[in-house]
């Protein structure tokens, strides 16, 4: 169960630079090819960073293509401490055993799911979570552990009610 919540810890690490994240551009990774980006649209930085994928390039599908043309143009903005940070992460995802990897997945296309109000609830109940103590985080771990599923609907529906009411939008 603790690496279960620590492997949430990290989906949510791994990705929380996705949801900061703008939408990929065209001028970011160059022209689209039928749907792709071709080779010799990418920067010369951008092909020196995916040098091991020249070879097969176009016979990648166009969405692999674009996911790695704005991969490489994000690592390429990265800082030197964002770049170790990232190889990080990497890492830690890469020993994680596949069950794992499947329910972050899972949990990550539910995410995407949520409407963006929703997004940003759990995003700043994460924030939050994240802010406490270490021994009060272990404690709210173990108490949802040892919780029945009624309860954790109380639980959750009492986290609801206390948070403040969203802002009104306004047109201007």
């Amino acid at each position: 169960m603790k690496r279960l919540a620590c492997a949430s810890i990290v989906a949510l690490t791994l990705s929380a630079p996705l949801w900061a994240a703008d939408p990929p551009s065209a001028s970011v990774t160059g022209p689209a090819v039928a749907g792709g980006v071709s080779w010799s649209s990418l920067s010369a930085p951008q092909q020196q960073a995916l040098g091991k994928y020249q070879g097969q390039w176009s016979s990648l599908p166009p969405d692999r293509q674009q996911a790695l043309a704005t991969g490489a143009q994000r690592w390429l903005s990265m800082t030197p401490e964002q770049r170790n940070d990232a190889r990080t992460r990497f890492q830690t995802w890469q020993q994680l055993p596949a069950e794992q990897q499947s329910l972050i997945r899972q949990r990550w296309q539910r995410f995407q799911q949520l409407t963006p109000e929703q997004q940003q609830a759990v995003r700043q109940n994460f924030r939050a979570f994240s802010q406490l103590p270490p021994a009060q985080r272990q404690f709210l771990r173990q108490r949802w552990r040892n919780a029945t599923p009624q309860q954790r609907m109380q639980m959750l529906q009492k986290q609801r009610e206390s948070r403040p009411p969203p802002a009104p939008f306004r047109r201007r």
